[in-house]
Order: C-alpha cells, then structure tokens, then sequence
C-alpha cells in the first residue's frame, strides 16, 4: 500500500519533520492539500520558496530580514541604549507582536555561533542596559554569566526577565525550579 501513494507518503514524511506536527497533523494537512484544495497546496509551496528565497539573517542583530539590516535595526526611533539578548529570531515576532519591547535585539543563537567581538561592538554603539530575555534553566544561567563577565569592561546594567509563577497556575502544577526562582526573587507588597 505504501508504495502505491510514495508521493502523499513522502509529504506527510516532509510534514512530520515541522515542529509539534505529527504523523495524524501531517496526513490531515496533506490530504488538504491534495485532495480538498490544492489551491492551497500550491500557494503554500510558492509562499515557502519564496521566503526561502528572501528571508536572511539581518547583519546586526541576526533576526529575520529581507533586507541587510531588519527593520527594527533599521528604526532610528527604537531605544538603543537597551539590548534585548534573546535565543532566537521568532523570539523577535514574539515581543514585537505584543509590543512589549522598544529597544533593539541581539539573536544569540548558539554559544558557538556567538562572536563578542560583535556583542562589544553593539554594545559600544550607545547601550546603557542589557536584558536577558533567554528560557530560565542553569545553561542559560551559565551563558548569561558568560556574557556578563565578557562585557564587564563596558558600563552597562544587566537584567533578565522575571520567572517564576504564571498567573493562574496552582502551586503544585508549578515545577520546582520556577517555585524555587518564584520564592527567591519575591517582590514586596
């Protein structure tokens, strides 16, 4: 039976490599697209040739760009004496859709990938603060630590978003790390 459907199969197989799409998600969204609308099919297909055509990493804070610089670097109007450090690019989308930060961003990525040289030289550019927006775990600690002493020779605050308890979770579905990060860095009242 496989066989006689490679070219589905090799679809749903293609699919199935997405994040959280599993093998029911994939064949669901296969059939769709092969079977119930294959206009959807094919705009999806030109859509992703595109962007991959386009999209790049922006040469000053490594976020998604069709440009050389992203528009937020780009944006003489952002804060640059704040820099957002944070672990990926579609972490970007996340804040900018929420406007929850004004300032500029830099996307570490991975700890090989990271050039200080390039850290230090944003960072000379005017910031006054710099703010960890990493996932709370002991490796980000430690990078957060790394980072800091790299750039203890420069006048800067260092922060990191606030963790712990979100609003609505009962205590006991709450793991002990958040709670333990919760009862450290409690606020007055």
């Amino acid at each position: 039976m496989r066989g006689s459907l490679d070219k589905f199969n090799r679809l749903v197989d293609a699919l199935q490599e997405l994040p959280t799409i599993g093998k029911k998600s994939a064949t669901r969204l296969a059939y769709h697209m092969v079977m119930k609308d294959s206009y959807v099919g094919m705009k999806i297909s030109h859509t992703i040739e595109d962007a991959l055509g386009s999209l790049k990493k922006c040469t000053v804070c490594g976020g998604m760009s069709e440009d050389e610089l992203c528009f937020i670097c780009s944006d003489e109007r952002r804060d640059s004496t704040v820099l957002c450090i944070i672990e990926n690019a579609k972490d970007i989308l996340l804040l900018e859709e929420n406007g929850l930060f004004d300032g500029r961003y830099f996307v570490l990525d991975s700890l090989e990938e990271l050039s200080i040289s390039h850290l230090v030289k944003i960072v000379e550019s005017g910031v006054n603060e710099v703010l960890f927006a990493l996932t709370p775990s002991i490796s980000n600690d430690a990078v957060i630590l790394y980072i800091e002493d790299k750039l203890s020779g420069h006048k800067l605050s260092f922060s990191k978003i606030a963790q712990g308890v979100p609003t609505g979770v009962s205590l006991e579905n709450i793991d002990i790390l958040s709670l333990t990060r919760a009862l450290e860095d409690r606020v007055k009242v």
